[in-house]
């Protein structure tokens, strides 16, 4: 029994290494891309632990940024007011790379509106945009729209036990969000349990900032169809189902579509290697 189970072991860090290998290969034969990684409402950079090496074994420099007032950013959701102070980090570090430097960036959910905030103010530093199970901003209507159509087909009890909060002046109130147990088990449904309770213990409220959107103009046409985007659906996904996924590629003009099959709302845990096999797959048309 004994040498069996080493000869399995043996057998499995070959795979291991040759896995390893063959990714390490791959990155250098696509000159080592650079990945910006956009996390979603409540969440922070933690969520991409897994993918983020991944991506670095083949050969990719990554980085993964909080938002202001997620992960361990120093700010609270009360100190913001628009989607640009939300997105502020992210907008400092596309600004202190050099004009000839292109990244690719993966917005999750809510990112997906980081995403299109960051293709409006640096469409030329853009090698892909990736939108992953992501909130997508067209070029016709408000950016609120979008949010507004996802809102009209919630069922009644969609959101559980989210908790919200409206806070500040009456004319300028900003609602908040802070997910509930429950709520939170809807995305992480096909999770190891030891990735749910990370994601209880680390959660922070966050917004739409749905009263900024309603106010802000219409993304450029121009800008956002010069940047090549990418919607990756996530087929088994309870919060963003695959239909709205779908018809998000379709309004905001989308060419490119792949799917993670079996995959709920957060891929990055439940399948980071599918996951880095796909934006790996991205980066090669690059």
């Amino acid at each position: 029994m004994k040498r069996q189970k080493d000869t399995q072991e043996n057998t499995f860090t070959r795979r291991e290494k040759e896995i390893k290998k063959h990714m390490e290969d791959e990155g250098k034969r696509l000159g080592g891309k650079h990945y910006v990684l956009v996390h979603g409402a409540c969440h922070g950079a933690w969520c991409w632990f897994k993918v983020k090496p991944l991506l670095e074994k083949a050969g990719h420099r990554v980085t993964a940024l909080d938002m202001a007032a997620s992960g361990i950013h120093p700010a609270t959701i009360h100190q913001l007011h628009t989607v640009r102070d939300y997105c502020r980090p992210l907008i400092d570090f596309m600004g202190s790379l050099p004009d000839d430097q292109k990244v690719i960036l993966v917005g999750h959910s809510l990112g997906g509106l980081n995403v299109a905030v960051i293709i409006e103010m640096f469409p030329y530093k853009i090698e892909a945009a990736v939108f992953l199970a992501a909130f997508l901003p067209d070029t016709q209507h408000h950016p609120a729209f979008v949010f507004d159509q996802f809102a009209a087909r919630l069922p009644e009890d969609f959101w559980l036990d989210t908790e919200f909060k409206s806070t500040g002046d009456p004319n300028q109130s900003l609602t908040t969000m802070l997910f509930g147990p429950k709520f939170m088990s809807l995305l992480y449904h096909l999770n190891p349990l030891e990735d749910f309770e990370l994601g209880m213990m680390l959660k922070r409220p966050s917004s739409f900032f749905l009263h900024d959107l309603r106010k802000a103009d219409t993304f450029s046409k121009e800008k956002h169809e010069s940047v090549r985007r990418v919607y990756v659906v996530c087929e088994e996904d309870k919060a963003i189902t695959k239909d709205f996924q779908l018809w998000m590629a379709e309004n905001g003009g989308v060419k490119e579509v792949k799917e993670l099959q079996g995959s709920d709302h957060m891929p990055m845990l439940s399948m980071p290697q599918k996951l880095s096999d796909c934006l790996i797959e991205i980066a090669r048309k690059c």
